[in-house]
């Protein structure tokens, strides 16, 4: 059996890894109950409601978009335009510093690669004390 985090990601690990954060909140959505993780009042990740910017082949609202902020749009570049990958983004988040992916499509990523953008989407939307204080926990170097 190979590795827990070589594995293909899963829906579940969203949820494990984003709420493993620390100091996070699992907020639900006005609309319909969806998942948004936050911490210090600042989302990191959530799970999108259907909306007419993100459309399936037929026209229909995807129903399964995860939004994952990453920490500027040189990462979010790297995503999108990487064919490798499924992130995308709408004109929507044109110049918002997320990336969106279908949950129906996390398995083409490693749970180590979905670990890997959930910590910098914390990162990204975390303060600088709290940011400090876990990559010194991690034996990481900080990035201010």
């Amino acid at each position: 059996m190979p590795p827990r985090d070589s594995r293909p990601a899963r829906v579940a690990d969203v949820h494990e890894l984003a709420s493993a954060m620390p100091h996070v909140t699992l907020v639900e959505g006005e609309r319909a109950g969806n998942a948004i993780y936050q911490v210090g009042g600042r989302s990191f990740v959530f799970f999108r409601t259907p909306r007419p910017d993100a459309l399936d082949e037929h026209g229909e609202r995807l129903p399964d978009v995860i939004v994952i902020w990453v920490p500027d749009e040189e990462d979010k570049l790297a995503l999108v335009q990487d064919p490798c990958t499924p992130f995308f983004t709408t004109p929507h988040f044109d110049g918002h510093p997320s990336v969106l992916v279908r949950a129906s499509r996390l398995g083409e990523i490693s749970r180590r690669l979905l670990r890997e953008l959930i910590e910098d989407a914390w990162m990204s939307q975390t303060s600088a004390t709290r940011r400090r204080a876990w990559e010194a926990a991690q034996g990481r170097t900080g990035s201010g």
